[in-house]
């Protein structure tokens, strides 16, 4: 049943509302996902702060019209699926590059981050990256290694004066 102009420009609210308060969004096409496969991105997508939301085109060329050049989202065919995500940017670009390879009726279509538009190749890249809890390992690892080798450094100087101890002592016993 189609939605009358009142139906239309509360979606085109509700998702200009989701946009403000997301940290990244994804957008993709899904013609062919059985309502199933759906279900089970939606609550992979709940588990890591996402919400997954499908809209008509036109609907959506409206409500990110600030943020889109004309054109942007010609090579979505169908409904489109907007995925918002609201804690961190690069999650939900995560899980919707490995359930696209996982379900070839899915595609990836762009999305926006800080308020950009960027290219499904831009979304690919950020899926690669890792994660944030891998970057803050990689930090600190990098933050001690100065740190041990001063402690190393320190050790080796009395490691040296104990084996200079030891072989007077030795020299001294014989």
């Amino acid at each position: 049943m189609p939605k009358n102009k009142e139906q239309k420009s509360e979606t085109i609210k509700r998702i200009q509302e989701k946009l403000e308060s997301s940290r990244g969004v994804v957008f993709t096409t899904d013609q062919g996902l059985k309502v199933k496969e759906v279900e089970v991105l939606r609550n992979e997508l709940r588990k890591n702060n996402a919400e997954y939301l499908v809209a008509k085109k036109t609907l959506l060329k409206k409500a990110v019209k600030d943020i889109l050049a004309e054109g942007d989202l010609d090579n979505l065919s169908g409904s489109v699926g907007v995925t918002f995500s609201y804690g961190d940017e690069v999650s939900a670009a995560k899980i919707l590059n490995k359930f696209s390879k996982d379900h070839k009726a899915m595609s990836l279509g762009g999305g926006i981050l800080e308020n950009k538009y960027i290219l499904v190749d831009m979304v690919k890249r950020l899926a690669d990256l890792p994660s944030r809890e891998q970057l803050l390992a990689k930090l600190v690892g990098t933050l001690k290694s100065p740190i041990t080798g001063l402690v190393n450094v320190f050790g080796g100087n009395t490691r040296k004066l104990v084996y200079v101890l030891n072989a007077i002592k030795d020299k001294k016993v014989s």
